[in-house]
């Protein structure tokens, strides 16, 4: 199934294809084009342009969802139809076929229990409770999981309108964190209390959170949105596994995405949203070129994929009114899959054909091949259906809520 291309979503369609494609490279081209590698990433950090541009994209568009719905509950379920079902069935695959012997995982868990790795992968949270992923891509989605936790909190107390200020203010803390340097050691809060009793501290907290955020009180609401908000800036900022600074702008980059969104639909001004452009792209490349990591990113590498990815959106945001070939958007529509299954076909062909010595083009376009046709299977029959659901379900709770008003 295709996106359409002259739909107002198109262009979004056609930039998560784009960065989709572009991470299946960064990964891929650790098994397949080695040499090319080492050559590219101190210039161009294609793993954070490509992340980068999924989270511009997801801030424009989370909030919006959240809106539009105007209901808590009802966001929460779309989400979790939306994510889950397809990341379940991805990491279902790789423990089956690593326990076959035909996949290899790289994550090392150590002394942790299975059900702390499983409660902690459960909650999206992972990477910010001191537990490796279980497929290498999913760090993301604990930092669009802490996303959606503040987009919550911030519809619960009224404030969502602030993305701007918001955006501006999680950038500044970026900029002052990366000047402070490193004031705190990677996942402090593990190292402190212990994986396991954070894990399960937050996983309680996750749930009392959403639960009472979706409630029918207001006060439980608002408890509910502030706890889930208070819960991810913490793990953000005192257990991530990334540099405090990163992680900032990790966020500030999402809600900058939303007050491009607010812009474009009269809520805000497009000078207002400029402006926030220009000081989260300010304190962010501040930030990195005080910050070089020379055992895996360079600063220019990791600046040039920074504004590489912000023009990208910008190019896209300009572009919207236009024709969008499908092609793109029909990439963007898988792109959920092709972002989750490429890990776990590289795991496969790690433990099979293992990584080249020498660049092999041939042996990446293969890679490639197998896997558009693969991810438009799990698209078809696993993820649109697995949505469908979830607005019915949606739906359903939507019209019981309006019943209930009516009998009361």
């Amino acid at each position: 199934m295709s996106a359409d291309p002259s739909s107002r979503w198109g262009w979004l369609d056609a930039l998560r294809g784009i960065a989709a494609l572009v991470v299946v490279f960064d990964h891929t081209s650790y098994a397949f084009m080695a040499a090319f590698r080492r050559e590219l990433m101190p210039q161009f950090n294609t793993s954070r342009y490509g992340v980068m541009v999924f989270f511009l994209v997801s801030g424009y568009i989370i909030p919006a969802s959240l809106e539009r719905r105007g209901c808590v509950r009802t966001f929460w379920i779309g989400r979790v139809f939306r994510v889950y079902p397809l990341l379940a069935v991805a990491v279902a695959a790789v423990l089956t076929l690593h326990l076959a012997g035909y996949a290899e995982i790289r994550a090392e868990f150590g002394q942790r229990s299975a059900v702390a790795v499983v409660a902690a992968h459960v909650t999206l949270l992972q990477e910010l409770l001191g537990t490796p992923n279980v497929l290498l891509v999913l760090w993301t989605l604990s930092y669009e999981m802490a996303f959606y936790l503040l987009v919550v909190a911030l519809f619960t107390v009224r404030l969502h309108q602030r993305s701007a200020a918001v955006a501006i203010t999680l950038a500044v803390l970026a900029a002052v964190s990366a000047t402070a340097g490193g004031v705190l050691p990677p996942s402090a809060l593990s190292g402190a209390i212990g994986t396991g009793p954070l894990i399960t501290f937050a996983s309680v907290a996750m749930v009392v959170a959403i639960g009472c955020a979706s409630a029918g009180s207001s006060a439980l609401r608002v408890f509910g949105g502030v706890l889930g908000g208070a819960l991810a800036l913490v793990l953000v900022c005192f257990n991530g596994t990334v540099p405090l600074w990163e992680g900032l702008v990790i966020l500030a980059v999402m809600f900058l995405g939303t007050a491009v969104h607010r812009a474009e639909n009269g809520q805000s001004t497009w000078r207002y949203a400029a402006c926030t452009a220009a000081v989260v792209v300010a304190c962010a490349v501040g930030s990195a070129y005080g910050n070089e990591d020379g055992s895996q990113f360079t600063r220019r590498g990791w600046i040039v994929a920074f504004l590489l990815a912000v023009l990208t959106f910008g190019t896209g945001l300009v572009s919207r009114r236009r024709r969008i070939p499908r092609r793109l958007t029909g990439l963007g529509t898988i792109s959920y899959s092709l972002y989750l299954l490429h890990p776990v076909l590289l795991a496969v062909t790690d433990a099979t054909i293992g990584r080249w010595r020498q660049d092999n083009l041939v042996a990446e376009i293969a890679f490639v091949t197998v896997l558009l046709p693969l991810c438009t299977l799990t698209h078809r029959y696993i993820e649109a259906p697995s949505r469908r659901w979830g607005r019915r379900l949606a739906r359903r709770r939507d019209d019981l809520g309006a019943r209930d008003g009516a009998g009361a």
